[in-house]
Protein backbone atom coordinates (compact mmCIF):
# COMPACT_ATOMS: atom_id res chain seq x y z
CA UNK A 1 0.00 0.00 0.00
CA UNK A 2 2.64 2.23 0.67
CA UNK A 3 4.69 1.70 -2.23
CA UNK A 4 1.41 2.27 -4.43
CA UNK A 5 1.21 5.64 -2.64
CA UNK A 6 4.99 6.83 -3.23
CA UNK A 7 4.87 5.62 -6.90
CA UNK A 8 1.63 7.89 -7.33
CA UNK A 9 3.17 10.70 -5.99
CA UNK A 10 6.59 10.06 -8.08
CA UNK A 11 4.41 10.42 -11.34
CA UNK A 12 2.66 13.26 -10.40
CA UNK A 13 5.60 15.48 -9.88
CA UNK A 14 7.09 14.22 -12.95
CA UNK A 15 3.92 15.22 -14.88
CA UNK A 16 3.50 18.77 -13.35
CA UNK A 17 7.61 19.58 -14.15
CA UNK A 18 6.79 18.16 -17.70
CA UNK A 19 3.67 20.39 -17.53
CA UNK A 20 5.69 23.63 -16.44
CA UNK A 21 8.19 22.71 -19.34
CA UNK A 22 5.66 22.99 -22.02
CA UNK A 23 4.22 25.85 -20.71
CA UNK A 24 7.22 27.91 -20.64
CA UNK A 25 8.06 26.63 -23.89
CA UNK A 26 4.59 27.84 -25.22
CA UNK A 27 5.44 31.10 -23.55
CA UNK A 28 9.23 32.10 -24.73
CA UNK A 29 7.89 30.89 -28.23
CA UNK A 30 5.40 33.37 -28.39
CA UNK A 31 7.00 36.15 -27.07
CA UNK A 32 9.36 35.57 -29.66
CA UNK A 33 6.90 35.68 -32.12
CA UNK A 34 5.76 38.95 -30.90
CA UNK A 35 9.90 40.42 -31.00
CA UNK A 36 9.85 39.39 -34.56
CA UNK A 37 6.33 41.02 -35.42
CA UNK A 38 7.92 44.44 -33.89
CA UNK A 39 10.75 44.37 -35.58
CA UNK A 40 9.17 43.99 -38.99
CA UNK A 41 6.89 47.23 -38.05
CA UNK A 42 10.41 49.06 -37.23
CA UNK A 43 11.53 48.27 -40.41
CA UNK A 44 8.41 48.94 -42.35
CA UNK A 45 8.55 52.63 -40.68
CA UNK A 46 12.43 52.95 -41.27
CA UNK A 47 11.88 52.49 -45.04
CA UNK A 48 8.88 54.71 -45.19
CA UNK A 49 11.17 57.64 -43.99
CA UNK A 50 13.80 56.77 -46.56
CA UNK A 51 10.95 56.90 -49.24
CA UNK A 52 9.59 59.85 -48.21
CA UNK A 53 9.31 61.72 -51.76
CA UNK A 54 11.36 64.45 -50.96
CA UNK A 55 13.62 64.10 -54.17
CA UNK A 56 10.93 64.54 -56.37
CA UNK A 57 9.47 67.05 -54.88
CA UNK A 58 13.25 68.68 -55.26
CA UNK A 59 13.12 67.81 -58.86
CA UNK A 60 9.90 70.35 -59.27
CA UNK A 61 11.41 73.06 -57.36
CA UNK A 62 14.24 73.24 -59.48
CA UNK A 63 12.17 74.14 -62.57
CA UNK A 64 11.37 77.51 -60.70
CA UNK A 65 14.72 78.27 -58.91
CA UNK A 66 15.07 81.67 -60.50
CA UNK A 67 16.81 83.43 -57.34
CA UNK A 68 19.93 83.07 -55.06
CA UNK A 69 17.98 82.86 -52.40
CA UNK A 70 15.58 80.04 -53.77
CA UNK A 71 19.17 78.63 -54.98
CA UNK A 72 20.30 78.41 -51.34
CA UNK A 73 16.87 77.14 -50.17
CA UNK A 74 17.02 74.04 -52.62
CA UNK A 75 20.77 73.08 -51.49
CA UNK A 76 19.58 73.49 -47.82
CA UNK A 77 16.62 70.71 -47.95
CA UNK A 78 19.35 68.50 -49.98
CA UNK A 79 21.51 68.62 -47.84
CA UNK A 80 19.17 68.07 -44.62
CA UNK A 81 17.70 65.34 -46.55
CA UNK A 82 20.61 63.61 -47.74
CA UNK A 83 21.49 63.52 -43.77
CA UNK A 84 18.76 61.76 -42.98
CA UNK A 85 19.81 58.93 -45.13
CA UNK A 86 23.19 58.79 -44.53
CA UNK A 87 22.83 59.30 -40.72
CA UNK A 88 19.41 58.83 -39.22
CA UNK A 89 18.20 55.81 -41.16
CA UNK A 90 21.96 54.21 -41.09
CA UNK A 91 21.68 54.66 -37.20
CA UNK A 92 18.04 53.30 -37.13
CA UNK A 93 19.10 50.02 -39.57
CA UNK A 94 22.18 49.56 -37.08
CA UNK A 95 19.68 49.51 -33.67
CA UNK A 96 17.51 46.89 -35.56
CA UNK A 97 20.38 44.99 -36.28
CA UNK A 98 21.56 45.37 -32.81
CA UNK A 99 17.61 43.82 -31.68
CA UNK A 100 18.07 41.03 -33.54
CA UNK A 101 20.22 39.52 -31.52
CA UNK A 102 17.76 40.27 -28.82
CA UNK A 103 17.38 36.92 -27.71
CA UNK A 104 20.89 37.01 -25.60
CA UNK A 105 19.08 40.21 -23.84
CA UNK A 106 17.03 40.32 -20.81
CA UNK A 107 13.32 41.25 -21.47
CA UNK A 108 13.60 44.55 -19.46
CA UNK A 109 16.84 45.56 -21.74
CA UNK A 110 15.07 44.29 -24.49
CA UNK A 111 12.06 46.84 -24.14
CA UNK A 112 14.48 50.03 -23.40
CA UNK A 113 16.22 49.05 -27.05
CA UNK A 114 12.89 48.72 -28.53
CA UNK A 115 11.94 52.33 -27.04
CA UNK A 116 15.01 53.97 -27.97
CA UNK A 117 14.69 53.09 -31.62
CA UNK A 118 11.32 53.88 -31.79
CA UNK A 119 12.21 57.13 -30.86
CA UNK A 120 14.83 57.23 -32.93
CA UNK A 121 12.52 56.89 -35.88
CA UNK A 122 10.28 58.94 -34.41
CA UNK A 123 13.32 62.07 -34.81
CA UNK A 124 13.87 61.31 -38.34
CA UNK A 125 10.33 60.93 -39.50
CA UNK A 126 9.67 64.27 -37.98
CA UNK A 127 13.09 65.82 -39.99
CA UNK A 128 11.76 64.11 -42.83
CA UNK A 129 7.97 65.63 -42.80
CA UNK A 130 9.51 69.19 -41.98
CA UNK A 131 11.32 69.10 -45.30
CA UNK A 132 8.74 68.04 -47.57
CA UNK A 133 6.23 70.33 -46.04
CA UNK A 134 8.65 73.05 -46.73
CA UNK A 135 8.97 72.11 -50.20
CA UNK A 136 5.49 71.90 -50.54
CA UNK A 137 5.23 75.67 -49.46
CA UNK A 138 6.69 76.25 -52.79
CA UNK A 139 5.43 73.65 -54.78
CA UNK A 140 1.86 74.11 -54.22
CA UNK A 141 2.11 77.97 -53.12
CA UNK A 142 1.60 79.46 -56.64
CA UNK A 143 -1.77 77.18 -57.04
CA UNK A 144 -3.17 78.00 -53.74
CA UNK A 145 -2.34 81.56 -53.32
CA UNK A 146 -3.30 82.39 -57.17
CA UNK A 147 -6.66 80.63 -56.28
CA UNK A 148 -6.90 82.69 -52.90
CA UNK A 149 -6.37 85.89 -54.80
CA UNK A 150 -8.24 85.10 -57.60
CA UNK A 151 -11.04 84.72 -55.23
CA UNK A 152 -10.49 88.14 -53.51
CA UNK A 153 -9.81 89.77 -57.14
CA UNK A 154 -13.32 88.93 -58.06
CA UNK A 155 -14.25 90.58 -54.41
CA UNK A 156 -12.46 93.25 -55.07
CA UNK A 157 -14.03 94.09 -58.70
CA UNK A 158 -17.81 93.63 -57.42
CA UNK A 159 -17.11 96.34 -54.48
CA UNK A 160 -15.78 98.61 -57.14
CA UNK A 161 -18.03 97.97 -59.35
CA UNK A 162 -20.68 98.50 -56.26
CA UNK A 163 -19.03 101.75 -55.51
CA UNK A 164 -18.80 102.95 -58.61
CA UNK A 165 -22.10 102.86 -59.43
CA UNK A 166 -23.12 104.77 -56.33
CA UNK A 167 -20.63 106.61 -55.69
CA UNK A 168 -23.01 109.51 -54.75
CA UNK A 169 -24.23 107.67 -52.02
CA UNK A 170 -21.16 107.92 -49.87
CA UNK A 171 -20.71 111.87 -49.76
CA UNK A 172 -17.62 112.73 -48.27
CA UNK A 173 -16.17 109.95 -47.95
CA UNK A 174 -15.69 108.74 -51.25
CA UNK A 175 -12.18 110.16 -51.77
CA UNK A 176 -10.82 107.93 -49.34
CA UNK A 177 -12.99 104.98 -50.39
CA UNK A 178 -11.27 105.67 -54.03
CA UNK A 179 -7.79 105.91 -52.77
CA UNK A 180 -8.20 102.37 -50.56
CA UNK A 181 -9.14 100.39 -53.96
CA UNK A 182 -5.91 102.24 -55.36
CA UNK A 183 -3.66 100.25 -52.53
CA UNK A 184 -5.47 97.10 -52.97
CA UNK A 185 -4.90 97.81 -56.60
CA UNK A 186 -1.30 97.69 -55.83
CA UNK A 187 -1.50 95.06 -53.61
CA UNK A 188 -2.65 92.68 -56.41
CA UNK A 189 0.25 94.08 -58.62
CA UNK A 190 2.76 93.31 -55.66
CA UNK A 191 1.23 89.94 -55.47
CA UNK A 192 2.08 89.23 -58.89
CA UNK A 193 5.76 90.74 -58.48
CA UNK A 194 6.13 88.17 -55.95
CA UNK A 195 5.40 85.08 -57.47
CA UNK A 196 7.38 86.14 -60.39
CA UNK A 197 10.42 86.67 -58.45
CA UNK A 198 9.49 83.12 -56.36
CA UNK A 199 9.02 85.18 -53.75
CA UNK A 200 6.83 82.87 -52.07
CA UNK A 201 7.55 83.76 -48.02
CA UNK A 202 6.72 87.62 -49.19
CA UNK A 203 3.46 86.20 -51.07
CA UNK A 204 1.97 84.93 -48.30
CA UNK A 205 2.49 88.25 -46.19
CA UNK A 206 0.78 89.80 -49.41
CA UNK A 207 -2.12 87.33 -49.87
CA UNK A 208 -2.96 88.17 -45.64
CA UNK A 209 -3.25 91.83 -46.25
CA UNK A 210 -4.80 91.46 -49.52
CA UNK A 211 -7.68 89.38 -47.48
CA UNK A 212 -7.68 91.76 -44.90
CA UNK A 213 -7.77 94.63 -47.25
CA UNK A 214 -10.46 93.12 -49.61
CA UNK A 215 -12.38 92.39 -46.55
CA UNK A 216 -12.14 95.84 -44.78
CA UNK A 217 -13.64 97.74 -47.75
CA UNK A 218 -16.35 95.34 -48.47
CA UNK A 219 -17.69 96.41 -44.81
CA UNK A 220 -16.68 99.98 -46.02
CA UNK A 221 -18.28 99.80 -49.24
CA UNK A 222 -21.52 98.02 -47.33
CA UNK A 223 -22.09 100.22 -43.90
CA UNK A 224 -20.93 104.00 -45.92
CA UNK A 225 -24.24 104.89 -47.66
CA UNK A 226 -26.20 104.02 -44.23
CA UNK A 227 -23.94 105.92 -41.79
CA UNK A 228 -23.53 108.93 -44.54
CA UNK A 229 -27.17 109.04 -44.41
CA UNK A 230 -27.19 109.11 -40.62
CA UNK A 231 -24.65 111.74 -40.56
CA UNK A 232 -25.36 114.13 -43.25
CA UNK A 233 -29.34 113.57 -43.31
CA UNK A 234 -31.30 111.69 -40.62
CA UNK A 235 -29.79 113.18 -37.56
CA UNK A 236 -30.05 116.75 -39.16
CA UNK A 237 -33.28 116.41 -39.84
CA UNK A 238 -34.25 114.68 -36.25
CA UNK A 239 -32.61 117.95 -34.71
CA UNK A 240 -34.27 120.32 -37.23
CA UNK A 241 -37.23 118.81 -35.67
CA UNK A 242 -36.76 118.72 -32.21
CA UNK A 243 -35.38 122.34 -31.81
CA UNK A 244 -38.49 123.32 -33.78
CA UNK A 245 -40.92 121.34 -31.54
CA UNK A 246 -38.87 122.63 -28.50
CA UNK A 247 -39.35 125.97 -29.71
CA UNK A 248 -43.34 125.88 -29.87
CA UNK A 249 -43.53 123.67 -26.68
CA UNK A 250 -41.62 126.34 -24.66
CA UNK A 251 -43.84 129.05 -26.59
CA UNK A 252 -47.08 126.92 -25.36
CA UNK A 253 -46.03 127.23 -21.67
CA UNK A 254 -44.44 123.99 -21.88
CA UNK A 255 -41.30 123.46 -19.16
CA UNK A 256 -38.49 121.12 -21.29
CA UNK A 257 -35.24 122.39 -19.10
CA UNK A 258 -35.53 118.81 -17.83
CA UNK A 259 -34.61 117.07 -21.18
CA UNK A 260 -31.30 119.73 -21.64
CA UNK A 261 -32.06 119.92 -25.23
CA UNK A 262 -30.31 122.82 -26.81
CA UNK A 263 -26.73 121.16 -24.56
CA UNK A 264 -27.58 118.10 -25.54
CA UNK A 265 -28.21 118.61 -29.35
CA UNK A 266 -25.28 120.36 -29.46
CA UNK A 267 -22.77 116.91 -27.80
CA UNK A 268 -24.87 115.10 -30.34
CA UNK A 269 -23.35 117.41 -33.09
CA UNK A 270 -19.63 117.40 -31.78
CA UNK A 271 -20.16 113.18 -31.65
CA UNK A 272 -21.32 113.39 -34.69
CA UNK A 273 -18.67 115.53 -36.45
CA UNK A 274 -16.20 112.98 -34.54
CA UNK A 275 -17.56 110.13 -35.75
CA UNK A 276 -17.65 111.94 -40.02
CA UNK A 277 -13.75 112.54 -39.11
CA UNK A 278 -13.75 108.82 -38.34
CA UNK A 279 -15.33 107.84 -41.63
CA UNK A 280 -13.40 110.14 -44.11
CA UNK A 281 -10.35 107.69 -42.94
CA UNK A 282 -12.37 104.31 -43.43
CA UNK A 283 -12.17 103.89 -39.42
CA UNK A 284 -15.89 102.15 -39.31
CA UNK A 285 -15.44 100.89 -35.68
CA UNK A 286 -18.43 101.03 -33.71
CA UNK A 287 -19.52 103.91 -35.77
CA UNK A 288 -22.78 102.54 -36.74
CA UNK A 289 -23.71 101.12 -33.23
CA UNK A 290 -22.70 104.88 -32.30
CA UNK A 291 -25.00 106.48 -34.64
CA UNK A 292 -27.87 104.09 -33.94
CA UNK A 293 -27.43 105.41 -30.27
CA UNK A 294 -27.53 108.99 -31.23
CA UNK A 295 -30.69 108.25 -33.41
CA UNK A 296 -32.85 106.17 -30.29
CA UNK A 297 -31.97 109.46 -27.95
CA UNK A 298 -33.32 111.96 -30.29
CA UNK A 299 -36.40 109.64 -31.13
CA UNK A 300 -36.49 109.53 -27.24
CA UNK A 301 -36.89 112.86 -27.14
CA UNK A 302 -39.93 112.82 -29.50
CA UNK A 303 -41.38 109.83 -26.99
CA UNK A 304 -40.83 112.79 -24.01
CA UNK A 305 -42.77 115.58 -26.44
CA UNK A 306 -45.71 113.33 -26.88
CA UNK A 307 -45.60 112.55 -22.84
CA UNK A 308 -45.43 116.18 -21.93
CA UNK A 309 -48.33 116.70 -24.01
CA UNK A 310 -50.46 114.04 -22.63
CA UNK A 311 -49.16 114.94 -18.93
CA UNK A 312 -50.62 118.23 -19.38
CA UNK A 313 -54.28 117.31 -20.66
CA UNK A 314 -54.06 114.90 -17.36
CA UNK A 315 -52.75 117.92 -15.46
CA UNK A 316 -55.73 120.10 -16.44
CA UNK A 317 -57.93 117.43 -15.84
CA UNK A 318 -57.01 116.59 -13.19
CA UNK A 319 -56.88 120.24 -11.74
CA UNK A 320 -59.80 121.11 -12.61
CA UNK A 321 -61.46 118.48 -10.49
CA UNK A 322 -59.10 118.67 -7.50
CA UNK A 323 -59.68 122.59 -7.22
CA UNK A 324 -63.82 122.18 -7.33
CA UNK A 325 -62.92 119.88 -4.18
CA UNK A 326 -60.41 121.89 -2.63
CA UNK A 327 -62.68 124.99 -2.75
CA UNK A 328 -65.66 122.69 -1.18
CA UNK A 329 -63.30 121.65 1.75
CA UNK A 330 -61.67 125.06 2.35
CA UNK A 331 -65.42 126.49 1.82
CA UNK A 332 -66.67 123.54 4.89
CA UNK A 333 -63.56 124.33 7.10
CA UNK A 334 -63.77 128.06 7.01
CA UNK A 335 -67.72 127.66 7.90
CA UNK A 336 -66.92 125.85 10.77
CA UNK A 337 -64.20 128.22 11.90
CA UNK A 338 -66.59 131.18 11.11
CA UNK A 339 -69.37 129.22 13.68
CA UNK A 340 -66.96 127.90 16.15
CA UNK A 341 -68.01 130.28 18.80
CA UNK A 342 -71.39 129.80 18.32
CA UNK A 343 -71.09 125.79 17.78
CA UNK A 344 -69.35 125.57 21.63
CA UNK A 345 -71.82 127.63 23.09
CA UNK A 346 -74.05 125.55 21.35
CA UNK A 347 -72.33 121.93 22.63
CA UNK A 348 -70.04 121.16 24.93
CA UNK A 349 -67.19 120.09 22.53
CA UNK A 350 -64.33 117.89 23.75
CA UNK A 351 -60.29 118.49 23.88
CA UNK A 352 -60.59 115.91 21.41
CA UNK A 353 -62.73 116.85 18.91
CA UNK A 354 -61.15 120.22 19.20
CA UNK A 355 -57.62 118.83 18.42
CA UNK A 356 -58.95 117.02 15.58
CA UNK A 357 -60.43 119.79 13.73
CA UNK A 358 -57.22 121.99 13.94
CA UNK A 359 -55.12 119.38 12.58
CA UNK A 360 -57.39 119.10 9.78
CA UNK A 361 -56.99 122.66 9.44
CA UNK A 362 -53.64 122.40 9.38
CA UNK A 363 -53.39 119.79 6.96
CA UNK A 364 -55.75 121.94 4.36
CA UNK A 365 -53.28 124.61 5.07
CA UNK A 366 -50.24 122.62 4.00
CA UNK A 367 -52.15 121.18 0.48
CA UNK A 368 -53.24 124.80 -0.12
CA UNK A 369 -49.15 126.44 -0.16
CA UNK A 370 -48.44 122.77 -2.17
CA UNK A 371 -51.40 123.91 -4.42
CA UNK A 372 -50.64 127.33 -4.82
CA UNK A 373 -46.69 126.53 -5.35
CA UNK A 374 -47.41 123.71 -8.34
CA UNK A 375 -49.44 126.57 -9.96
CA UNK A 376 -46.72 128.92 -9.61
CA UNK A 377 -43.99 126.34 -10.89
CA UNK A 378 -46.10 126.22 -13.94
CA UNK A 379 -47.11 129.64 -14.67
CA UNK A 380 -43.36 130.61 -14.61
CA UNK A 381 -42.37 127.34 -17.06
CA UNK A 382 -40.00 126.43 -13.77
CA UNK A 383 -41.88 122.46 -13.64
CA UNK A 384 -42.68 120.34 -16.58
CA UNK A 385 -45.92 118.63 -16.51
CA UNK A 386 -45.29 115.64 -16.55
CA UNK A 387 -43.92 116.14 -12.91
CA UNK A 388 -47.05 118.25 -12.17
CA UNK A 389 -49.46 115.85 -13.20
CA UNK A 390 -47.78 113.55 -9.95
CA UNK A 391 -48.05 116.41 -7.83
CA UNK A 392 -51.68 117.28 -8.55
CA UNK A 393 -52.51 113.07 -8.24
CA UNK A 394 -50.54 113.15 -5.16
CA UNK A 395 -52.28 116.15 -3.82
CA UNK A 396 -55.78 114.89 -5.37
CA UNK A 397 -55.13 112.11 -2.52
CA UNK A 398 -53.83 114.01 0.26
CA UNK A 399 -57.35 115.90 0.07
CA UNK A 400 -59.34 112.64 -0.27
CA UNK A 401 -57.39 111.53 3.09
CA UNK A 402 -58.39 114.60 4.47
CA UNK A 403 -61.79 114.78 3.34
CA UNK A 404 -61.99 111.36 5.39
CA UNK A 405 -61.12 113.19 8.57
CA UNK A 406 -63.22 115.98 7.88
CA UNK A 407 -66.16 113.57 7.76
CA UNK A 408 -65.25 112.17 11.13
CA UNK A 409 -65.42 116.12 12.58
CA UNK A 410 -68.76 116.73 10.84
CA UNK A 411 -70.32 113.68 11.49
CA UNK A 412 -69.31 114.41 15.34
CA UNK A 413 -70.95 118.14 14.54
CA UNK A 414 -73.71 116.58 13.26
CA UNK A 415 -74.53 114.11 15.70
CA UNK A 416 -74.61 116.33 18.10
CA UNK A 417 -76.99 118.38 16.04
CA UNK A 418 -79.15 115.40 15.01
CA UNK A 419 -79.28 114.19 18.76
CA UNK A 420 -80.48 117.11 19.64
CA UNK A 421 -83.28 117.42 17.40
CA UNK A 422 -83.86 113.75 18.03
CA UNK A 423 -84.43 114.43 21.78
CA UNK A 424 -87.07 117.59 21.39
CA UNK A 425 -88.65 114.84 18.88
CA UNK A 426 -88.67 112.52 21.08
CA UNK A 427 -89.57 114.82 24.26
CA UNK A 428 -92.57 115.94 22.49
CA UNK A 429 -93.64 112.04 22.14
CA UNK A 430 -92.77 110.90 25.83
CA UNK A 431 -94.87 113.69 26.18
CA UNK A 432 -97.90 112.75 23.96
CA UNK A 433 -97.83 109.60 25.20
CA UNK A 434 -98.04 110.61 29.33
CA UNK A 435 -100.85 112.84 28.43
CA UNK A 436 -102.23 109.65 26.55
CA UNK A 437 -102.21 107.56 29.95
CA UNK A 438 -103.49 110.50 32.08
CA UNK A 439 -106.19 110.23 29.58
CA UNK A 440 -106.69 106.70 29.67
CA UNK A 441 -106.38 106.87 33.70
CA UNK A 442 -109.08 109.65 33.60
CA UNK A 443 -111.36 107.96 30.94
CA UNK A 444 -111.73 104.91 33.30
CA UNK A 445 -113.20 105.96 36.72
CA UNK A 446 -111.63 103.36 38.78
CA UNK A 447 -112.84 103.22 42.25
CA UNK A 448 -108.99 103.79 43.49
CA UNK A 449 -105.55 104.37 42.21
CA UNK A 450 -102.30 102.76 43.78
CA UNK A 451 -99.39 104.52 45.82
CA UNK A 452 -97.46 103.15 43.30
CA UNK A 453 -98.83 104.52 40.34
CA UNK A 454 -98.70 108.14 41.41
CA UNK A 455 -94.62 107.31 42.42
CA UNK A 456 -94.71 106.15 38.33
CA UNK A 457 -96.16 108.89 37.24
CA UNK A 458 -94.01 111.46 39.39
CA UNK A 459 -90.93 109.72 38.70
CA UNK A 460 -91.91 110.16 34.65
CA UNK A 461 -92.76 114.01 35.19
CA UNK A 462 -89.29 114.50 36.75
CA UNK A 463 -87.70 112.49 34.14
CA UNK A 464 -89.45 114.44 31.38
CA UNK A 465 -88.36 117.60 33.35
CA UNK A 466 -84.70 117.14 33.50
CA UNK A 467 -85.03 116.69 29.42
CA UNK A 468 -86.40 120.33 29.13
CA UNK A 469 -83.49 121.65 31.62
CA UNK A 470 -80.79 119.80 29.78
CA UNK A 471 -81.99 121.39 26.31
CA UNK A 472 -82.22 124.61 28.24
CA UNK A 473 -78.39 124.62 29.09
CA UNK A 474 -75.90 126.34 26.95
CA UNK A 475 -73.26 124.28 25.98
CA UNK A 476 -75.84 121.19 26.02
CA UNK A 477 -73.93 117.85 26.80
CA UNK A 478 -75.33 115.69 24.23
CA UNK A 479 -74.08 112.55 26.18
CA UNK A 480 -75.94 113.43 29.21
CA UNK A 481 -78.73 114.62 27.01
CA UNK A 482 -79.12 111.28 25.29
CA UNK A 483 -79.21 109.55 29.32
CA UNK A 484 -82.20 111.81 30.43
CA UNK A 485 -83.65 111.36 27.46
CA UNK A 486 -83.68 107.44 27.44
CA UNK A 487 -84.54 107.49 30.93
CA UNK A 488 -87.33 109.68 30.53
CA UNK A 489 -88.41 107.59 27.64
CA UNK A 490 -88.37 104.04 29.98
CA UNK A 491 -89.78 105.65 32.79
CA UNK A 492 -92.96 106.69 30.41
CA UNK A 493 -93.28 103.68 28.66
CA UNK A 494 -93.23 101.89 32.16
CA UNK A 495 -95.91 104.46 33.29
CA UNK A 496 -98.38 103.48 30.28
CA UNK A 497 -97.85 99.67 30.56
CA UNK A 498 -98.53 99.80 34.84
CA UNK A 499 -101.72 101.93 32.82
CA UNK A 500 -103.20 99.76 30.39
CA UNK A 501 -102.12 96.82 32.57
CA UNK A 502 -104.39 97.58 36.32
CA UNK A 503 -107.06 99.25 33.67
CA UNK A 504 -107.41 95.87 31.39
CA UNK A 505 -106.73 93.72 34.95
CA UNK A 506 -109.84 95.88 36.53
CA UNK A 507 -111.82 95.28 33.68
CA UNK A 508 -111.36 91.65 33.84
CA UNK A 509 -112.25 91.50 37.30
CA UNK A 510 -115.25 93.55 36.90
CA UNK A 511 -116.30 91.49 34.11
CA UNK A 512 -116.19 88.16 36.35
CA UNK A 513 -117.37 89.23 39.29
CA UNK A 514 -120.63 90.58 37.10
CA UNK A 515 -120.61 86.99 35.03
CA UNK A 516 -120.33 85.25 38.71
CA UNK A 517 -123.81 86.87 40.39
CA UNK A 518 -126.15 84.48 38.30
CA UNK A 519 -124.40 81.72 40.99
CA UNK A 520 -124.91 84.04 44.15
CA UNK A 521 -127.65 82.59 45.84
CA UNK A 522 -127.48 78.94 44.34
CA UNK A 523 -124.09 78.85 45.67
CA UNK A 524 -122.79 80.35 48.99
CA UNK A 525 -119.31 79.50 48.57
CA UNK A 526 -119.46 81.51 45.03
CA UNK A 527 -121.21 84.24 47.03
CA UNK A 528 -118.27 84.32 49.47
CA UNK A 529 -115.31 84.24 47.03
CA UNK A 530 -117.24 87.08 44.83
CA UNK A 531 -117.63 89.50 47.86
CA UNK A 532 -114.04 88.95 48.63
CA UNK A 533 -112.86 89.67 45.21
CA UNK A 534 -115.33 93.08 45.14
CA UNK A 535 -113.61 94.01 48.44
CA UNK A 536 -110.27 93.42 46.92
CA UNK A 537 -111.53 95.73 43.72
CA UNK A 538 -112.63 98.50 45.53
CA UNK A 539 -109.48 98.48 47.56
CA UNK A 540 -107.52 98.96 44.02
CA UNK A 541 -106.25 95.41 44.08
CA UNK A 542 -107.20 94.59 40.35
CA UNK A 543 -105.04 92.33 39.99
CA UNK A 544 -106.02 89.83 43.13
CA UNK A 545 -109.84 90.47 42.10
CA UNK A 546 -109.40 89.30 39.24
CA UNK A 547 -107.56 86.10 40.63
CA UNK A 548 -110.08 85.42 43.37
CA UNK A 549 -113.09 86.13 41.31
CA UNK A 550 -111.97 83.35 38.63
CA UNK A 551 -110.95 80.87 40.83
CA UNK A 552 -114.09 81.10 42.50
CA UNK A 553 -116.60 80.33 39.73
CA UNK A 554 -114.15 77.72 38.26
CA UNK A 555 -115.74 75.57 40.92
CA UNK A 556 -119.04 75.58 38.67
CA UNK A 557 -117.29 76.50 35.52
CA UNK A 558 -113.45 74.83 34.68
CA UNK A 559 -113.39 77.22 31.36
CA UNK A 560 -113.79 80.57 33.15
CA UNK A 561 -111.28 82.03 32.20
CA UNK A 562 -111.01 81.92 28.96
CA UNK A 563 -114.89 83.12 28.67
CA UNK A 564 -114.51 86.14 30.92
CA UNK A 565 -111.48 86.91 28.20
CA UNK A 566 -113.50 86.30 25.30
CA UNK A 567 -116.27 88.65 27.29
CA UNK A 568 -113.54 91.50 27.58
CA UNK A 569 -112.86 91.40 24.05
CA UNK A 570 -115.88 91.50 22.88
CA UNK A 571 -116.40 88.06 21.45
Amino acid sequence: MTTSVSLGIVTFVILAMIAIIIVLSLMNKSRKKKFEHKLEELEKEKNLIASTPVMSELEKVEEVIKTEKMEEKYKNWEERFESIKDNDIAKITDMIVDLDVISSLDKKEAKIKVAKTELQIYTAKVKADNILKEIHDITVSEEKYRGIVTKLKKKYRALEKTFTENKADYEDSAEAIELQFENIEKRFLSFEKAMEDNEYSEAVHLVKALDTMVEHISIVVKETPNIMLMINHLIPQRIDEISEINANLVKKGYCLDYLKIDYNIQETKKRTNKILDRVKVLNLEDCMFELKTILDYLDSLFNEFTKEKVARKEYEDTTKIFKKKLKRVNDVVKDIYNQMDDIKKMYDLTDEDIKHLGEVNKKLLEINVRYKKMLDSIKNQKEAYSKAEKEVSLLALDLKNLEEELDVSLKTLGSMYEDEVRAREQLEEIQQLLKECKKVIRSYKLPIISNNYFVELAEANEAIGEIIKELEKKPITIKTLNIRVDTARDLVLKLYNTTNEMIKNAQLAETAIVYGNRYRYDYEEINRGLNTAQMLFYKGKYKQALDTSINTIRFIEPAIERKVYDLYEGK
